[in-house]
C-alpha cells in the first residue's frame, strides 16, 4: 500500500461513519415523529440551558427524549399522577432566543420540583387536557 492509501482510508471510514450517524439521527427523528402521542418540546434543564426534545404520552407517564440523540430511553419521566400542571406564560426577553419560535413556557409542579416545558400551544391543550381526563386518586383507582 502507499503513503497515501492509509489516511485515505481513515478518512474515507470516518465521513462514512459522520453520514452513518446523521442518517440514524434523522430515521430516530421520523419514528419518534410518526408515534401517536408524541409532540415537540423543549426542556430547561439545570443552569437555565433548554434543550430540544420530543415528550411521549404512556398511559401512567410523560416521557422525554432529546432530539440529537441515539437513545431509545427517556431522559426524564414524569408520572402522571405526580404532575400538576401549574399554568403558562409566554418565554421572557433572555428565553427568546433558547426557545422556539410561537412557543409558550408551560410549568409544571412535579414532586415539588419546577419544570419548564416550551412547547406550541396546540401542545399544551393536549397536555393539559391529557393531564385532566387522568385517573383521579379515590376514585376507584389503585395508587
Amino acid at each position: 500500500m502507499n503513503e497515501l492509501g492509509m489516511p485515505f482510508i481513515v478518512l474515507a471510514g470516518l465521513l462514512l461513519l459522520v453520514v452513518l450517524s446523521l442518517c440514524l439521527f434523522g430515521v430516530r427523528r421520523l419514528v419518534l415523529r410518526r408515534t401517536l402521542g408524541t409532540f415537540d418540546t423543549s426542556m430547561c434543564l439545570r443552569s437555565n440551558r433548554w434543550a430540544m426534545g420530543v415528550c411521549r404520552y404512556q398511559e401512567s407517564n410523560l416521557q422525554w427524549l432529546r432530539t440529537l440523540s441515539l437513545s431509545p430511553i427517556p431522559v426524564k419521566t414524569l408520572q402522571r399522577n405526580k404532575i400538576v400542571l401549574v399554568g403558562r406564560r409566554d418565554p421572557s426577553e433572555a428565553e427568546l432566543t433558547r426557545v422556539p419560535p410561537a412557543t409558550v413556557i408551560v410549568v409544571l409542579d412535579y414532586e415539588g420540583a419546577e419544570i419548564l416545558l416550551a412547547m406550541k400551544f396546540g401542545a399544551y391543550t393536549g397536555l393539559s387536557s391529557w393531564l385532566e381526563a387522568g385517573p383521579q386518586p379515590g376514585m376507584n383507582t389503585r395508587r
